[in-house]
């Protein structure tokens, strides 16, 4: 039977949310991201001496009267981010555990949700090979985002992804006006850290988050087995074999993915950019509010 996330409870649980951006936006004004600079908002935020040029119906005469001088009055500035989601549709996302899928795509989905209710734009790109694709094109309020939805649960998720490549192909990857997200399991080839540097030049805030399932995390297997990679095209590909898998090997694949899941979160760290890991047993919900809370990216 065909797992899903998606309905309307789901999505009504997340009403409550908003994304966060730690950095300053060059994006579309009409947003609800408040910025450091001063725009044209209701909210006042500080006063400045007058200079040549200021428009003066900005002048304060209250305070001119007290001090003979002219002040202007500055407000908030609010700007719309732009949020994008590269989706991991390689094999190893989906072959052996479908949930592991179904997962991925409902974490998608409620970022996604999260940037229209928030009345931002959101895209999301879909990683296959080295190539990516934008199925649904500049996402503007929850009419388009549930026609989108309903594709994002019928993707077909199969071969391997090179997320370098596919995101550096990106003709519009935008730059300093929002969040990107990669959603993927990062069992690759590629050099996804250089994927995140590219970003970061970018001036884009960059979240990743690892979805992996529970067998995946605490694997039951033992005795004699034959380990198919879910990516390899071949039978005869070196990345299969057989193997005689012992209490010494879990414990050494264990350790394993500690030290792996440790070094994406440091290099993450090294690049301001937020990681959360994640097992597919577990509900979206607590992601959302509890892992991406602790690393800034929810408020």
């Amino acid at each position: 039977m065909k797992v899903s996330y998606l309905n309307d409870d789901f999505f009504s649980r997340l009403e409550t949310l908003a994304l966060n951006l730690r950095t300053d936006l060059s994006g579309f004004f009409g947003g609800k991201h408040l910025v450091r600079t001063y725009g044209q908002t209701v909210e006042f935020a500080d006063y400045r001496e007058y200079m040549l040029g200021d428009d003066i119906r900005r002048i304060d005469w209250n305070l001119y009267s007290r001090f003979e001088k002219y002040f202007i009055k500055l407000f908030t500035d609010e700007r719309q981010m732009h949020t994008h989601v590269y989706l991991d549709c390689s094999a190893s996302m989906s072959k052996a555990n479908p949930e592991k899928a179904a997962y991925a795509v409902g974490v998608a989905a409620a970022l996604g949700f999260l940037s229209v209710h928030n009345m931002d734009k959101l895209s999301y790109r879909i990683v296959q090979g080295d190539r990516v694709q934008d199925p649904f094109g500049t996402i503007v309020g929850k009419n388009t985002f549930f026609k989108a939805v309903r594709d994002l649960e019928n993707l077909d998720f199969d071969g391997d992804s090179d997320l370098l490549s596919a995101i550096k192909s990106d003709v519009n990857i935008g730059s300093n006006d929002g969040l990107t997200v990669i959603i993927s399991d990062f069992f690759t080839e590629c050099d996804w850290k250089k994927a995140v540097d590219y970003l970061r030049f970018k001036k884009r805030q960059v979240l990743l988050v690892q979805v992996l399932s529970p067998e995946e995390i605490d694997p039951t297997y033992e005795g004699r087995v034959n380990m198919i990679d879910a990516e390899a095209m071949d039978i005869a590909d070196e990345r299969n074999m057989k193997m005689n898998i012992t209490r010494s090997m879990r414990l050494a694949y264990a350790e394993a993915l500690k030290e792996f899941r440790d070094d994406i979160g440091s290099f993450c760290a090294s690049r301001e950019a937020g990681f959360v890991s994640v097992s597919s047993d577990k509900p979206i919900e607590r992601v959302l509010f509890g892992e991406l809370l602790k690393v800034g990216i929810m408020e």
